[in-house]
Order: structure tokens, then sequence, then C-alpha cells
């Protein structure tokens, strides 16, 4: 994602502050308006639109506290900042709207049994539809303000405002369908909009547990920094990149870049130097730590040798991959990183490319490390 189009981190709150209070007060009112309906007119399903909009202005509540204390400054016993809070606030988020929908549900299933008929009026038709049209302008702009502020609850937000404008389309199509045929599918509604909320609250609650957890690097954005780590001159490779979230915006990462044997300490340090500026300039993301694989040069033997060590390896099954490899053919010493395919024990794999590899070389100390296949 290009940091360009990303506003700064108080910029960024302020978006995000901004649109949750205009979904709190749209949400408010629109839950009252169909409150009011639902109970005049007796229908189950607008009662529990109603609900459904309550819980989105409490979700909404809850994101502008996690915002707030999210932008709370790095101290000395949080130096990388308190940007997590606002996974944690998601996971409150989630954990409301499932509660909305569980006793949605039970509701649902109460009027399905014990049958109410519902009395709906020309002007409740009208607040139902007026309903429906403000919750499509509500998610298109909550959804263009989370692009904005590259905020995924927010965008996550907009969509279920969108979802929920066609929920409560179905229920006006229900009244419709009552006031002309006579026949009552509001309970059945209701269990269906049930449905949809508790779908919703559980993909949420996996979504955040995703982001707590950690997730892979997306691919186009491991390729991009390593193509930039690629194009600073010297580097012949970028390996072993490790992305760390500590909340939106606040992405550390760490590589491995090979360079070519005889490159001073001092031109490593320029190239990381100008590396760690650049990508963090492009991407937002801050480069904590920078490995370094060393390359032979000018030696045709050492390449056919590594052109062989690299068959072999590949040969045994679960195994992705070789870098960092290095090898002193006076010393008869041997070095590179093997990276492992999650479906194998890397114990077992490693000593059997440990294996393949002296019995091809039997003369040579090897010094093989185990990768983990972390990006693409």
């Amino acid at each position: 994602m290009e940091n360009s189009t990303v506003p700064d981190q108080q910029e960024r709150n302020r978006i995000i502050v901004r649109t949750s209070l205009a979904g709190v007060g749209a949400n408010v009112l629109l839950a009252a308006m169909k409150a009011a309906v639902g109970l005049a007119t007796g229908s189950i399903a607008v009662v529990l639109d109603a609900v459904n909009n309550l819980s989105d202005a409490l979700s909404s509540v809850v994101t502008i506290l996690g915002a707030k204390l999210s932008a709370k400054k790095p101290d000395k016993k949080h130096p990388l900042g308190y940007g997590r809070i606002e996974y944690l606030s998601a996971m409150i988020v989630s954990a409301l709207v499932l509660y909305a929908g569980v006793t949605s549900l039970v509701e649902s299933v109460k009027k399905i049994i014990h049958p109410e008929t519902a009395d709906y009026s020309v002007l409740s038709l009208i607040l139902i539809a007026a309903a429906v049209l403000a919750k499509l302008l509500l998610g298109r702009y909550v959804k263009a303000q989370g692009r904005k502020a590259d905020s995924a609850s927010l965008i996550a937000s907009g969509s279920d405002a969108s979802f929920d404008a066609i929920l409560s389309a179905s229920v006006l199509l229900c009244a419709v369908l009552y006031m002309i045929t006579g026949l009552a599918l509001e309970a059945w509604v209701g269990a269906v909009i049930s449905g949809f909320i508790i779908k919703s609250g559980v993909e949420m609650m996996r979504d955040t547990v995703n982001d707590i957890l950690g997730q892979r690097i997306d691919p186009e954005l491991s390729r991009q920094i390593k193509g930039l780590i690629c194009q600073e001159e010297g580097v012949t490779g970028a390996y072993d990149l490790l992305l760390t979230d500590y909340g939106p915006g606040r992405n550390y990462a760490s590589v491995h870049m090979e360079v070519a044997d005889t490159a001073s300490a001092e031109e490593i340090d320029r190239m990381t130097r100008r590396i760690q500026t650049r990508i963090h300039r492009e991407t937002g993301i801050i480069i904590t730590g920078i490995g370094i694989y060393s390359r032979n040069t000018h030696n045709e033997e050492t390449a056919a040798i590594e052109k062989k060590v690299r068959e072999t390896v590949l040969a045994v099954e679960g195994t992705l991959g070789v870098h960092g490899f290095y090898v002193d053919t006076e010393a008869k010493d041997m070095r590179f990183d093997t990276v492992f395919s999650f479906a194998v024990d890397p114990r077992e794999a490693l000593e059997t490319v440990r294996q393949a590899v002296l019995g091809e070389f039997p003369d040579y100390t090897l010094t093989i490390s185990p990768d983990v296949d972390l990006s693409d």
C-alpha cells in the first residue's frame, strides 16, 4: 500500500472518529424510528432491524474508543505504541454483533411459534423506505472514508451498512406483501435477519482473531518490498521478509539481503540505510533489521557447487527454496538456508537435506539453517 495515499496517524484517527460519530448518530435515529414503527405495527422484523441498528451504533462507539486509546503515544512500557487496542475493540464489536444476532434469533423463533399479526400503514412503509435509502448512503460514505483512512473496521462497517439496507428492503417487501395478500412473514424474515447478523459477527470475530494471531504478508506488498531492496545497487536478493503488525498503520519488518562477499561494512551500512528510508517512504513500513547473506564472486567452481547443492536440496520432499548460499572451497565450509513447507516436519526434513548434501560433498562442513515459508 502506497504511503502517499494514506493519511498520517492523527488525520487517520480524526477520520475514524468523525465517521464513527456520523454512524452513531445515523444508527440511533434509524433505530428509534424503526422501533417506533415496529412497536406501532407489531412487526417483529422491523423491531429486530431496529436492534441491528442499535448494535451498529454501539459498535461505532467502541470503534471510537478503540481509535482514541490506540492513538496514545508510545512509552517505556509499550515502546511500539498502543495500536493493537484497535483489534481488541474490534473483538468487542464482533461480540456485540453476535449477541444481538443470537437474541434476535430467539425472539424471532418465539414469534414463529406464537405469531402476532402486524398492522402496517402507508406512513410506516414510507419510513422503512427512507431507512433503506439512509442506510445505502451511510454505507457508501463509511466505506469511502474507510478506504481513505486505510481502516478495515470502517470498510467493514460500510459494507455492513449496505447489507443492512438490503435486509431493511426485505422487511419493506414483506410488509407490502402482507398488505396485498395478508401473508405474514415478519417472524420468518426476522429469523433470516438474525442469521445474517450472526454470520457477520462470526466473520468479524474470525478476521480480528487472524489480525491478533498474525497473518501472512500480502503477496503484492511482499513483492513490492523485496523489489525495492533488489533495486539497490549491489543487492542480488532479498529473503526472509517478516512483517509484524502493531496495529493499523504500525507495521515493522525485518529481512535478509544478499550482497557480494567483497562488499565492505561501510558499503553495506550505506545500502541498508538507503533501503530503510526508501521502503518507509513508499510503503510506510519501518524496517527494524536487515540481515546479510554474502554471495560468492569471481569463482566458477563455487557457482557449479551452488547449482549442484540447489538441485540436491530441491529434490527433497517439502523443500521450497534455497538461499543465502556461500561456500569456502579452501576451508571446505558450506552454509545456506532452506525453506521448508508447512506440510513437513522441519527437523526431519533438515536432516534429510543434510544427508543428501553430504552424499554429494562428504568433505564439507555444513551449516544449514531451516527457514519458515514467511512470504512470497
